[in-house]
């Protein structure tokens, strides 16, 4: 793949990013907004308070939000106590939907509107799960690069419906069973999420089309850019004109200088484990405590990082040599030394752990991690245990599965490779300026986004 840069200058070019108040949907764009700020762009950031230290050290502007619910994935149980409650994966997705994402969205169009009256910025980039992208490209006619931060939700009649944590079939009969789901997923399993996101389209008077929530986003966005490659998602004959991949778009990284974390015992076992479960699962016995299970006082070394949940508890609870379990690690610096990763699904983590050439035991199910995870069962990149709750031995068995048989590393380091050669800071300001030419030689026009077009209106 030969990548052009854009002779386009984003010099002067107002950007707001924004983002759905999570760390999986707020971290990869913060090396993005720094590159473009450094381009010479009027860079400003509308998000949760929860990210107000974090944006303040990237030395970007932040708007909090006024009129939004401060509704993020570390506060919602506190919030809605009910949510904790409940059974079956499908109705907890439903209910986050519903009330994480949709609830929000006009919430996050009155503060944008208060924005531009002090701000008025030339294009909005934020994550696909962002839910104002509509009222953004249609309402206020400014053009939204959405950045998949996740895998593709896109609806298409190659696949099964998104959500579900299915992967594709080739055969007839599963031909007709992904066609018949994705029916009853949009009538029946989402029909009262679909439902609510038709009504406050209504109420604003804008077109939906009939598209479920998995596909609003995206089809109302000017662009969609996925972070990813084509061989990480699943083919599409139908992919949406106006996405595009731009490779795993990894958090910033500063300059800062500090001692690379090291400990002898890397040097001292032949086989080297790491596993996490993020910042936002708290409970340590879905995945951390098996993986703890499976491997003390074995010949294999496990590095452990918490997120700084119960970490102390832990050391206490197994201390024993072959483990190392501390709040954080830096993951590009531990990740050399280690031959498999175990994780829930985030999507970043995978990224950098395929990026590190590591094959994967992944363990998750909720937040949309089932489809993360199905995809690297379905390319052979690891082991989906298809489960947020393996026991021991399944965890065991599937790090000796993917240590033991070179086919998982073989492709890892293929799908490396084809990672290093896309550089997603440079095309995602290249789509950026090419997105803004009209407004170069026409100023203070509003533009109407067709797929992935401007059309002067």
């Amino acid at each position: 793949m030969k990548l052009i840069k854009s002779n386009r200058s984003l010099e002067g070019k107002k950007i707001l990013f924004a983002n759905f108040p999570a760390d999986g949907h707020f971290n990869p764009l913060t090396g993005l907004a720094v590159y473009l700020q450094q381009s010479g762009a009027d860079v400003r950031w509308y998000g949760s308070r929860e990210y107000t230290n974090k944006i303040k050290k990237l030395d970007i502007p932040h708007y909090p939000f006024q009129k939004a619910l401060e509704l993020t994935a570390n506060n919602m149980e506190e919030l809605f106590a009910e949510r904790k409650e409940m059974k079956g994966a499908l109705k907890k997705l439903n209910w986050d939907i519903q009330n994480m994402f949709i609830l929000r969205a006009d919430e996050y169009y009155t503060d944008i509107l208060d924005i531009y009256t002090e701000f008025p910025f030339d294009v909005l980039i934020c994550d696909n799960a962002f839910t104002a992208i509509p009222f953004v490209t249609d309402k206020m006619q400014i053009p939204v690069v959405a950045i998949g931060v996740l895998p593709l939700t896109e609806t298409s009649k190659d696949l099964p419906p998104a959500g579900l944590g299915m992967t594709p079939s080739n055969t007839l009969p599963g031909k007709l069973k992904q066609s018949l789901l994705r029916f009853l997923t949009k009538q029946v399993l989402f029909k009262r999420s679909n439902r609510l996101l038709y009504d406050i389209m209504d109420k604003y008077g804008m077109e939906h089309h009939n598209y479920s929530v998995f596909d609003l986003g995206i089809k109302k966005a000017s662009l969609l850019l996925q972070s990813g490659t084509p061989s990480f998602e699943y083919k599409r004959s139908d992919l949406g004109k106006n996405i595009r991949f731009i490779g795993p778009l990894l958090p910033y990284s500063g300059k800062k200088q500090h001692v690379a974390w090291f400990d002898e015992r890397l040097m001292q076992y032949r086989k080297i484990v790491l596993i996490t479960q993020g910042t936002v699962e708290k409970d340590v016995t879905k995945l951390i405590v098996p993986t703890l299970e499976a491997f003390k006082n074995s010949d294999t070394l496990v590095i452990c990082t918490t997120g700084g949940s119960q970490t102390k508890e832990l050391q206490a609870a197994y201390p024993q040599r072959n483990l190392i379990i501390e709040d954080f690690i830096p993951f590009n610096e531990v990740m050399p030394y280690a031959h498999a990763y175990i994780t829930n699904g985030g999507y970043g983590g995978v990224m950098l752990g395929i990026e590190n050439e590591l094959p994967l035991v992944v363990a998750g199910v909720h937040e949309g991690k089932n489809e993360i995870c199905a995809r690297v069962g379905y390319f052979n990149l690891g082991i989906n245990l298809k489960t947020e709750r393996p026991n021991p031995a399944q965890v065991r068995q599937a790090v000796d599965k993917v240590t033991g048989n070179a086919l998982y590393k073989k492709n890892v380091i293929k799908l490396s490779q084809e990672f290093a050669r896309y550089k997603p800071n440079e095309l995602v300001a290249k789509y950026v300026a090419d997105l803004l030419e009209p407004a170069q030689e026409i100023h203070n026009t509003k533009y109407k986004p067709v797929n992935n077009l401007v059309a002067i209106r």
